[in-house]
């Protein structure tokens, strides 16, 4: 069983600041956002790695290592990056063990071996070794994007250029990565991370005041990781549990394109809904599409598209199905199951989240209170896809 700790210690993340010893943008600067852009990075990393250079990577431990890493990160964070670094290659081993320790009862619960494949991880230098190299690249190249931010809102505080060739060299020790190569070329692949990055200044719950504030994109990273989590508990084929994570991922993806349109506007004109989900396919297919490698177009429609129904593939083509079928007849690598309503509702605890979190922290209003409300109603004891999501929302009542 997931834990109430380690669902609170995942929206850590939108309190903890980065780069908050130097003037910054007001917004979208928080390890969540970073770990969210990080592991897009890595998505496109590890399609580049596929098809420049046919190696196969173990999509499944791709996302596990973000997992891990994200984690890691949280528990270390008051470490500044230099020094962390340097902790890091001398006494690595014992803060990895310490980070396990603080961790251990959190992640118990956690189906498929997950505390045990964390160890290895940390501690097993040829465990997942292109799959680190893929997310240690994607973490400088996120490292770098808000770098260039900060670096034009600091350019006279002493040491900025040696945090500049620091960030360089590191990206250029992964030249040896087609997508690296690629993305600093600064042609249509990096203007797609550029549009994307966006996301991580869109603020959620626009309409109200929250603490902590969250965007976009790092809403979508906690969707993901929550569907991950629940897939997880329903022993999903590999196939699946990476579906289900990239489909939660992507599923705000159009919202750079359109922004968050709040849902009581969505529901307010019969027919809105409908006609905002058409603007938005266009929209993607006109500009972000044509910014990503062809051969990508067909799995990212398949994540982004109708994104909260419950799809497999069956001789060749995209079919909607049942909730329950999936796991009692689908649930094998060969169908590429989705599992679009255990989606939708993680998508929806994770607002459920960032309204309880606002108001525990004294911050309210009817805008947050009436979301609450509505959400855990909705949820009390209801089984999506054979999971009961009502154990989630009854841990915050």
């Amino acid at each position: 069983m997931i834990t109430k700790e380690l669902i609170q210690l995942m929206f850590d993340a939108a309190s903890i600041q980065r780069w908050n010893d130097h003037n910054r943008p007001h917004k979208g600067f928080t390890e969540l956002d970073k770990q969210a852009q990080k592991m897009i990075y890595a998505y496109s990393l590890a399609k580049f790695e596929e098809s420049d250079h046919d190696v196969a990577v173990n999509w499944k431990q791709l996302i596990e290592g973000g997992f891990f890493e994200f984690l890691h990160r949280i528990v270390l964070t008051d470490i500044k990056p230099p020094i962390f670094h340097k902790l890091m290659a001398e006494k690595g081993d014992l803060l990895n063990q310490w980070v396990l320790t603080q961790l251990a009862d959190r992640l118990e619960g956690v189906h498929d071996h997950f505390l045990e494949k964390f160890s290895a991880y940390l501690f097993q230098p040829e465990y997942s070794a292109l799959e680190k190299s893929l997310l240690k690249a994607s973490h400088y190249l996120a490292t770098n994007w808000e770098f260039k931010l900060v670096y034009h809102l600091n350019a006279s505080i002493y040491g900025l250029d040696e945090t500049k060739a620091i960030i360089e060299d590191e990206i250029e020790d992964h030249y040896h990565l087609a997508g690296v190569q690629k993305l600093q070329l600064g042609k249509k692949t990096s203007h797609f991370m550029d549009l994307v990055g966006q996301l991580r200044f869109q603020q959620r719950w626009a309409q109200t005041a929250r603490l902590p504030e969250t965007s976009v994109m790092g809403h979508m990273l906690i969707v993901a990781m929550l569907s991950y989590l629940a897939s997880s508990e329903l022993d999903a084929c590999d196939q699946r549990l990476v579906n289900n994570y990239y489909a939660g991922l992507f599923h705000d993806l159009p919202e750079v394109l359109t922004r968050d349109i709040v849902s009581p506007v969505k529901r307010s004109v019969a027919g809105l809904d409908e006609l905002i989900k058409d603007i938005e396919h266009r929209q993607v297919e006109e500009k972000l599409m044509p910014l990503l490698p062809s051969a990508w177009h067909k799995e990212l429609r398949y994540f982004t598209e109708d994104e909260f129904a419950n799809k497999i593939y069956l001789a060749g083509k995209v079919q909607t199905v049942a909730a329950g079928a999936i796991g009692h007849q689908y649930n094998e690598d060969k169908f590429s199951p989705i599992d679009g309503e255990l989606i939708r509702a993680c998508d929806h605890f994770a607002a459920f989240m960032e309204a309880y979190l606002s108001m525990s922290h004294g911050v309210k209003s009817h805008y947050l209170e009436e979301g609450y409300q509505q959400l855990l109603a909705q949820y009390k004891d209801k089984t999506v896809a054979s999971f009961d999501f009502s154990q989630w929302f009854n841990y915050f009542t």
